[in-house]
């Protein structure tokens, strides 16, 4: 089977192609501009890489949050074209998830994703990748008072003791590869937070 990982949800982008458990090429590099217009490119440059044709993939994993607005909904478009169009099987993963891949000797693994005036999006995972905790919105400071150092911070923002990702998506591959696909028309960003306009649309009545 060969699979196509596509992560927009945050400015460090990844996008690997995997055929079983090998990966055949990985793209890893921070993208600050332009993402809506480079992704495609960025596929076609990696499926090239490695000798193969986008209708030689069998499924795509995509990330559909939490993590950037518009870059998880970037990923998620592309994703449902891609599988519309050409018949594949796509199932969704969770951005904290996919960081929870990272090496590390602690029992548990708390991934983070800056989302501003004090919160986080964050979960807790152990080496298996089995879901201790919820991904959530939540304040850091009340995370923080939950967890001691049998616990890693992970995240590609700047946090005290945390380490930056190194993200395995065999990993995650590996324990979704049978997950039951989705309609690509049900397909949906899963933002865990309301944008500031419908924030601003619910205080205001």
């Amino acid at each position: 089977m060969k699979y196509l990982l596509i992560d927009t949800s945050s400015s460090n982008v990844v996008v690997s192609i995997i055929d079983d458990s090998k990966v055949l090429y990985e793209y890893k590099k921070k993208i600050d501009s332009d993402l809506a217009s480079r992704i495609l490119i960025i596929i076609d440059e990696c499926l090239r890489k490695c000798e193969s044709d986008i209708r030689s993939i069998d499924k795509i994993f995509v990330v559909n949050g939490p993590g950037s607005f518009t870059g998880v909904r970037i990923g998620v478009t592309v994703a449902k074209d891609i599988a519309w169009a050409l018949d594949k099987d796509v199932i969704p993963l969770s951005s904290l998830e996919l960081l929870a891949t990272t090496p590390t000797d602690k029992k548990y693994i708390v991934p983070l994703i800056d989302a501003r005036r004090g919160n986080v999006f964050a979960g807790i995972y152990d080496k298996n990748l089995n879901l201790i905790e919820s991904d959530s919105l939540i304040n850091f400071n009340i995370l923080s008072s939950k967890i001691n150092d049998d616990y890693e911070l992970v995240s590609y923002d700047t946090f005290e003791k945390s380490i930056k990702p190194d993200i395995d998506v065999i990993k995650v591959i590996n324990k979704h590869k049978d997950d039951k696909k989705i309609n690509p028309h049900k397909l949906n960003p899963r933002y865990l937070k309301l944008t500031e306009a419908e924030e601003n649309l619910i205080k205001n009545g």
